[in-house]
């Protein structure tokens, strides 16, 4: 019995990117097959949802706007922007894409942690929390890093990224080292609220033995419910964040409301389009979530744990991808081996189809995939353009040369025959979650196409036999017709065009897998066709290998601290004077300086701009200023700066200063002195 259409909606969600770096093709082993599986379903006349969002709180991204001297707030508008526009020229299209920090998602937080506590699955406890006395702090997870006491690798504070894998709770690192200053941090009491995860475990085995998606989620997740599960801490003292409700020293876990964000951003949809959220989230529907295979167990064991302690509808599927490898190595962005999806491929002019067609095809999606320019390269012209692109060109660029139209013939049983094998064998594979399988099945049928083309000669049928020639030529475009279907879940922007020129005037996004059989209409005039796919020529490979190859020896040369003086920096775009303008700079006295404990870098700064009271400024400049020596020194200062808080401490202005070639603080100083407050000429 088919999986799909299904009477019960459906809603996919891909694994929510974290907003403190750019896209990568990592990122794309998720969404793309997402976003083909999305396509596919509505082309089975399924009605689908398909909603995502940036995962925007948590110590990294508090420790990032700290060494770029700006707020988590500034930092993740500028990463959230990023992937959203992304995606979107990746052709991967959300129905919403939101934001954790979006107040949807506050207020879903606080309800669902407040349900919890309600339902008695919440209780405080004091345990031990790493604090380092140098910084005068208790150290959230990234901030602090040690062993783990399960397999005695490295490990930073809420998981063992370099060793087992294991979830790891507040307090049980070994040997905790704090990540500001690296200096030994120590153990100290403090009361937090735990989840009692311990509760579900007959739950979750069931839930988890029912589970659809592909096995390597419900099999690793199996596996650690079956052994000891602990209740788990969902709060850290961080202020950047979901606050936890009635403590305002404490905010939620990011891993309770990163997940959360999947009904918050529902939500966003449903009061876009007059919707009902509840139908996915509190009634009987499907919810598909497809995930990196880095978080099974946050998707397979606390999440269905918090959705059923609140009354939410379950998961019915996890899709967990398998991991990527770049040029044969493990995926590494600190030693150069990644590939940037706008820098080192939108950026040279690669078509977004083509990486699309890659990571389907390449692999089954469970298995570890790896990016090689060569293989790459060898795909897209052999498929790509060798089979799909040279079947449809030929037929086209023949039909358009001797009939200029779809000519009348009969579309043989054999061709629909061809059509409808393939169809089914598509919508098992992408209910089986098989993008390869998928991808294989219909690019036999653009094989197929070829040989049928090939046997029946019809540059020499229409000589002979015009009327015989034609018929061969319209069964040659039915099958394009059908390609164009079963490829645009692929090749979306390039099936656009392709639809065209196989003649048809609807929206091939629109158009069902059912109408592959409906006949094509002779008497439909062709225009002359373009080629769809271009050859990637040895040269380009080349100069990308080379490129990937410098950034690998640049990492490490970074590494081994040999890193050659960096090239002149590229300039950023040109502005007006009216643009410049708007910029209210003025010289200012700095009156005093003290140190913020929290940082590493900044210092709290009283300036004297000529204003009734000084102004209280944060800067990135402790690392090459003592607090003592600036006294008197006059600054140039940035005044109309909206204020904002660094390490807790409010600043209202920046002080502008350049960079050495340590990357340290020069401050931008009057030739001599003036009066604070003065403006620049």
């Amino acid at each position: 019995m088919s999986k799909f259409p299904s009477n019960e909606p459906v809603l996919v969600t891909c694994g929510l990117p974290y907003a403190n770096g750019k896209a990568h093709v990592g990122h794309l082993r998720t969404y793309i097959p997402a976003d083909i599986f999305t396509r596919s379903l509505r082309k089975t006349g399924q009605e689908v949802t398909f909603v995502c969002g940036s995962d925007t709180h948590g110590t990294p991204i508090v420790f990032n706007a700290e060494e770029l001297n700006t707020t988590p707030k500034e930092l993740i508008k500028i990463y959230h922007k990023h992937f959203d526009e992304t995606f979107k020229e990746m052709g991967v299209m959300f129905d919403a894409f939101g934001t954790t920090d979006d107040q949807t998602n506050h207020d879903r937080t606080t309800d669902i942690v407040n349900k919890l506590i309600e339902n008695d699955y919440v209780f405080p406890k004091t345990i031990e929390i790493a604090y380092c006395p140098s910084c005068d702090r208790f150290l959230p997870d990234r901030y602090v890093k040690g062993t783990c006491p399960h397999c005695k690798e490295e490990a930073r504070g809420d998981e063992c990224d370099q060793g087992c894998g294991k979830h790891l709770e507040p307090g049980e690192l070994e040997n905790p080292t704090c990540t500001t200053c690296n200096g030994p941090a120590e153990y100290r009491s403090q009361e937090h609220f735990f989840f009692k995860l311990s509760e579900f475990k007959d739950f979750l085995i069931e839930h988890l033995e029912n589970l659809g998606g592909t096995l390597n989620a419900r099999n690793y997740a199996l596996g650690w419910v079956k052994q000891e599960l602990t209740d788990w801490c969902i709060t850290r003292n961080l202020e950047w964040g979901v606050q936890f409700p009635g403590h305002d020293d404490l905010v939620v876990y990011v891993w309770v409301d990163a997940p959360i964000g999947y009904i918050a951003f529902t939500e966003e949809w449903a009061e876009a389009n007059n919707e009902s959220w509840e139908k996915f989230w509190k009634e009987d529907s499907r919810i598909v979530h497809f995930i990196g295979g880095d978080i099974i167990y946050h998707h397979c064991i606390f999440w269905p744990a918090m959705l059923k302690g609140a009354g939410y509808t379950q998961p019915w599927a996890v899709v967990a991808s398998g991991m990527v490898k770049i040029e044969d190595k493990t995926f590494s962005k600190s030693r150069g081996y990644v590939v940037w999806v706008g820098e080192d491929y939108l950026d040279h002019g690669f078509h977004p189809d083509l990486l699309r067609y890659y990571l389907a095809s390449y692999t089954s999606h469970t298995k570890e995939l790896n990016f090689s320019w060569e293989v790459f390269q060898d795909k897209i012209n052999t498929e790509l353009v060798g089979v799909f692109g040279n079947f449809l060109y030929r037929t086209l660029l023949f039909t358009h040369k001797n009939f200029k139209e779809i000519p009348v013939g009969e579309i043989k049983q054999e061709t629909l025959d061809e059509i409808n094998s393939t169809i089914d064998a598509a919508n098992e594979a992408m209910e089986n979650y098989e993008f390869k399988k998928y991808a294989d099945s219909v690019m036999a049928l653009a094989s197929y196409g070829n040989s049928y083309f090939q046997a029946n000669e019809p540059w020499k049928l229409i000589k002979e036999n015009k009327e015989a020639c034609g018929e061969v030529v319209a069964n040659c475009i039915q099958l394009g017709k059908a390609l164009c279907l079963l490829f645009e879940p692929i090749l979306p922007s390039k099936m656009e065009d392709a639809w065209k020129q196989v003649g048809m005037t609807t929206d091939v996004h629109a158009a069902g897998y059912a109408e592959a059989t409906e006949l094509v209409k002779a008497g439909t005039p062709l225009e002359k066709p373009s080629i769809l796919f271009e050859k990637i020529e040895d040269e380009k490979t080349e100069q990308m290998e080379a490129i990937a190859s410098a950034r690998v020896k640049e990492a490490i040369a970074k590494e081994s601290g040999k890193e050659e003086k960096e090239e002149p920096k590229e300039m950023k775009e040109l502005i007006t004077f009216d643009d410049f303008s708007k910029l209210d700079l003025r010289i200012g006295t700095i009156v005093s300086a003290e140190e913020i404990k929290k940082s590493k870098k900044l210092l709290k700064l009283q300036v004297d701009l000529g204003e009734e009271e000084a102004r209280q400024i944060v800067a990135g400049i402790k690392e090459s200023h003592s607090p003592e020596e600036l006294p008197g020194k006059q600054v140039l200062v940035l005044t109309n700066l909206a204020p904002a808080k660094l390490c807790g401490v409010e600043s209202n202005g920046m002080i502008l200063a350049g960079t050495d070639e340590d990357g340290k603080a020069i401050l931008l100083q009057p030739e001599k002195g003036t009066n604070a407050g003065n403006g620049i000429m």
